[in-house]
């Protein structure tokens, strides 16, 4: 038995053909069968079936030729040298900046320890100033001048061995006997405490210049004899010129 020949594959096209036909048919078979149709209502269905037929026509031949489609082309950007450079003073399109993504503020900076400050410099010592020169110790010589029945004179000298002036000074002589009296004194004031008279500067020739010297002078009264001065002393430091 001879094979039967392949159908031909039947296409989206015929398809669509084949329903629209059997779609022109059904509706024939409907209208025909209706004695009261109008004239006018024949014209619709023809006008409806002649749009779908357009149409599927259309779609018929997108499916069949997609090739022979003219594809879209875009024209290239035109090159530098054609754009030509313009001209001073031409506006531009000025460039819209590209919107910034939010920027991290960095962590704030650890600052820098403070430069160590220099120790303050200690002022130079101030010099004191030259002390006034420490007067030197006086001496003192005790002498008899004048002898008589019941008196003699005295006199003491007191010398500055030092430089510097002797305002204050203090002249102790003690006599053997508290009978016995002193008067005539000269060149200082005395006072008296039972047998020891005491003599300071009276304020007028009492200052003892530097290397200079005063002389106090006095009158020992009463018997003479054993009435010499037991002791004496200047500022504490004994007289020269007593027997011993």
């Amino acid at each position: 038995m001879p094979a039967t020949p392949p159908q031909p594959r039947r296409t989206v096209a015929i398809i669509l053909l084949d329903r629209i036909v059997a779609a022109a048919a059904a509706v024939r078979r409907v209208v025909t069968g209706r004695a009261d149709v109008s004239r006018a209502t024949w014209i619709a269905v023809l006008a409806a079936l002649g749009v779908v037929v357009a149409t599927v026509v259309s779609i018929v031949g997108v499916v069949r030729t997609p090739e022979q489609l003219a594809p879209v082309t875009l024209d290239p950007p035109p090159s530098v040298d054609q754009l030509g450079t313009p001209e001073a003073g031409t506006p531009r399109g000025q460039a819209k900046p590209a919107a910034s993504s939010p920027t991290t503020s960095a962590p704030p900076s650890v600052s820098a320890a403070p430069p160590p400050v220099p120790p303050p410099t200690s002022a130079p010592a101030a010099t004191p100033s030259s002390a006034s020169p420490t007067p030197a110790a006086l001496g003192a010589d005790f002498a008899v001048e004048e002898k008589a029945l019941l008196s003699y004179g005295a006199a003491v000298t007191v010398t500055n061995p030092g430089q510097v002036p002797v305002a204050q000074w203090t002249l102790a002589v003690t006599l053997p006997r508290e009978s016995l009296r002193i008067s005539a004194v000269q060149g200082a004031r005395v006072t008296q405490d039972g047998a020891v008279w005491t003599f300071v500067p009276d304020g007028s020739v009492g200052q003892v210049p530097g290397s200079a010297s005063v002389r106090v002078t006095f009158r020992v009264n009463g018997a003479a004899v054993g009435a010499t001065p037991t002791a004496c002393t200047i500022d504490g430091v004994a007289c020269g010129g007593l027997p011993d």
